[in-house]
């Protein structure tokens, strides 16, 4: 089933779809690939495995798709690895972060993004070192995203001189954080690590405003998109943010990204705008380099890959794991994601 989605970004993956279609009329306007239009076949997980194995089995056996883009969610993406691996059909996520996933040894796997242990190790240094971090409270979502963060940003922290005086997790869609943040203001911490998407971390940024906490927030997740401060509204100024994509980022490739994706959807992109944009981009090109769509030569034409995408190279190194891009921090500045400081993911 084709699926017909309306262009508003009322969850983070309706972002990545847009960022896809983004670059599917761009590839398809030059004419598509190997004198072909490329067509999409989308199905929603709803960041469920059992659903999201469903929906791949699905692809793969009666689509007979020559590439699956995803999953979202890290554990839904970990569920459909063996799919990929079974049908010997590649498999790039531009989203899930999980540092294990790349150390499965699935060959059809590959990773156009950063994980949890990269992010965090980028920037835990000028959290600690520059803004002065020394008691740290560690809230996260209660899933694979959220318990990743929170577990690689802890350790790198901790290496650096951090002490942890808190570590919390809430569940999907909470609208009371009331009481956590009683627990926040009661640690003394002097700094807030949030790993949470849109709707959760504008509510609970929103409503530590409301308590006056002056406690500095610096997160992971969907924190630099038009919708996450929108919704926060100036709740969100002075937030830090560490993400692998900012509109802001000064590269020729993202002006021209930034420009078209604005004309087509009327908003700035955020991370999984971009994502959608580089997954296709860096598919369909290994389908051009491989003069086939036949899977193995795709597989081995995407472990050559070196695409330049908004963000920066993206090339994969043995287990699948894009280097060469990079990632910012940025302090969200009356509706801005200002750059505070950039860096080139390597190994």
């Amino acid at each position: 089933m084709k699926a017909q989605r309306k262009n508003v970004e009322n969850r983070p993956i309706d972002a990545d779809v847009n960022g896809i279609k983004l670059a599917l009329g761009e590839i398809n306007a030059r004419g598509g690939v190997l004198g072909k239009k490329v067509e999409l076949v989308i199905e929603d997980g709803q960041c469920k495995p059992a659903n999201t194995v469903n929906a791949a089995e699905k692809l793969t056996q009666r689509d007979k798709v020559v590439a699956l883009i995803g999953a979202f969610c890290s554990s839904a993406t970990a569920a459909i690895m063996p799919v990929a691996q079974s049908a010997k059909v590649p498999l790039v996520t531009g989203v899930s972060s999980a540092a294990n996933l790349t150390e499965k040894g699935n060959t059809w796997f590959f990773r156009a993004t950063e994980t949890d242990a990269l992010l965090a190790k980028s920037f835990a240094r000028i959290l600690v070192n520059q803004l002065k971090l020394k008691k740290v409270a560690y809230i996260g979502v209660n899933d694979d995203f959220g318990r990743g963060g929170v577990e690689e940003f802890e350790k790198q922290m901790s290496a650096l001189g951090a002490t942890t005086v808190l570590k919390e997790y809430f569940e999907h869609g909470t609208s009371d954080y009331y009481t956590l943040l009683t627990k926040l203001k009661a640690s003394g911490a002097d700094g807030a690590f949030v790993a949470a998407e849109t709707q959760d971390g504008s509510t609970l940024v929103k409503q530590k405003a409301e308590l006056g906490l002056s406690t500095k927030v610096f997160g992971v997740g969907s924190w630099a998109t038009a919708d996450f401060m929108q919704l926060a509204g100036p709740a969100a100024n002075g937030i830090y943010a560490a993400v692998p994509y900012a509109s802001t980022m000064k590269t020729p490739k993202n002006e021209a990204f930034v420009k078209a994706y604005q004309d087509q959807y009327k908003a700035a992109p955020g991370k999984y705008s971009a994502a959608g944009y580089n997954t296709l981009n860096i598919v369909v090109d290994a389908i051009a380099r491989a003069q086939s769509t036949d899977p193995d030569k795709v597989r081995e034409a995407l472990l050559k890959t070196d695409y330049e995408g908004p963000n920066g190279h993206f090339r994969f190194d043995e287990k699948g794991q894009a280097t060469g891009f990079t990632v910012v921090l940025v302090q969200l500045e009356n509706g801005v994601p200002v750059v505070v400081e950039s860096n080139t993911v390597e190994k």
